[in-house]
């Protein structure tokens, strides 16, 4: 795999001592993939009831995996194909993994009545911390997708205490303008909901030469998520205002996110200008820019090993040490992993990864921009 190498590091101790590796069945279905150990929670917070699935609990100054879907998915339609792979579940038992769904998003969620608000993006962001204190975190690492990319983020600069690192993958920090708001007004009343949402999850390229995948979504889109629900959520997303983020000395007194992040988009994306943007108006001192081929709209989805494999990186760059056996050497045997969590520092970021021999694993490209001389922006092109 281009741009990642194989860290190997025997002498650590796992994390939760005397733990067997649990074994999940992956499933190429998106909803049908069951696991007995998440359990369901409806928390209240002060912009109403906030649907979340939790596995795992707290265990001293661990954060807590907290992920937010894309608008027209939920939980299960996002990230159940990422969970599920075999060597992200050997990362993910050692943390606590808890998903969120956006309010009336999560299967079989009843209709909400008639002149329900639906929560603003910033009271999304505003909905989390509620959700960090029913269940005793100190902190957490978010990963998310669109239009929840864009919540955590919003989360993150609010309470940047509370968020050790970020994930945000398809993510765009612009809101959206008059003539961006009439071409969305006009697909509206000339699409059906889920093909609208399909035009912001996957490029025509992709709608057109992914037919499979593109089909399957249409029809889960369709009938697992409430429509009338999904149509305010569509709507507050369109009416987002930009993040207020700014790279520091750009401007005075620039806001930005404080804690390492990963930008993550496909080379075929429809949010590949926007998560541009976003990196340059981010510290290239800690952030990644993750761009990753023959991936489409959903990465999370088409190469969910290749995010995998650079998902430990980053909890690498946050001080977290990751040894996942390569299948490929061990003859197909179950990778067996480790973690261990080195000195704690919030203002670690990925300029500290490095391998064995002291070279980093990502590949790293100095910022052109003036604003950047002398920093180092990350930038790792991932294709096999």
């Amino acid at each position: 795999m281009a741009g990642l190498q194989e860290l190997r590091f025997p002498e650590e101790k796992p994390l939760l001592r005397g733990q067997d590796a649990t074994e999940l069945e992956n499933s190429d279905t998106f909803l049908l993939a069951v696991d007995t150990d998440w359990k369901e929670h409806d928390i209240e917070t002060p912009y109403g009831l906030l649907h979340v699935v939790i596995r795992g609990s707290p265990k001293g100054n661990r954060p807590a995996i907290l992920t937010y879907h894309d608008v027209g998915l939920n939980h299960k339609l996002c990230f159940n194909t990422f969970f599920n792979f075999e060597d992200m579940q050997e990362i993910t038992k050692h943390f606590v993994v808890c998903h969120v769904d956006a309010p009336g998003q999560q299967v079989g969620a009843s209709q909400f009545p008639q002149g329900y608000q639906f929560p603003s993006m910033e009271q999304l962001a505003a909905m989390l911390p509620s959700v960090v204190q029913h269940f005793g975190f100190k902190y957490v690492i978010g990963i998310g997708v669109g239009a929840g990319a864009y919540v955590l983020a919003k989360f993150a600069l609010i309470f940047p205490d509370l968020v050790e690192g970020l994930v945000l993958i398809n993510i765009d920090p612009n809101g959206k303008g008059w003539i961006d708001w009439a071409a969305t007004k006009l697909s509206s009343l000339t699409s059906t909901l889920p093909d609208t949402v399909l035009s912001h999850l996957f490029r025509q390229e992709e709608l057109v030469s992914n037919t499979e995948l593109v089909q399957s979504y249409r029809q889960q889109i369709g009938n697992v998520v409430n429509q009338a629900n999904l149509q305010l959520f569509w709507n507050m997303y369109n009416s987002r205002r930009d993040l207020d983020i700014n790279r520091p000395g750009t401007v005075p007194n620039a806001k930005t996110l404080r804690c390492p992040v990963m930008l993550v988009v496909g080379d075929n994306a429809p949010a590949e200008e926007g998560v541009v943007e976003c990196n340059s108006k981010l510290d290239p001192t800690t952030t990644t820019f993750l761009k990753m081929a023959d991936s489409g709209g959903l990465p999370q989805v088409t190469q969910p090993g290749k995010l995998t494999e650079a998902f430990k990186y980053f909890l690498q760059g946050m001080g977290y040490i990751a040894y996942l056996k390569d299948r490929r050497l061990s003859g197909g045997a179950v990778p067996s992993a480790s973690m261990t969590r080195l000195a704690r520092s919030r203002t670690s970021s990925l300029t500290s990864a490095s391998s064995v021999d002291g070279s980093r694993p990502q590949a790293c490209t100095h910022s052109d921009s003036s604003e950047g001389l002398g920093q180092v922006n990350h930038t790792m092109e991932v294709s096999c």
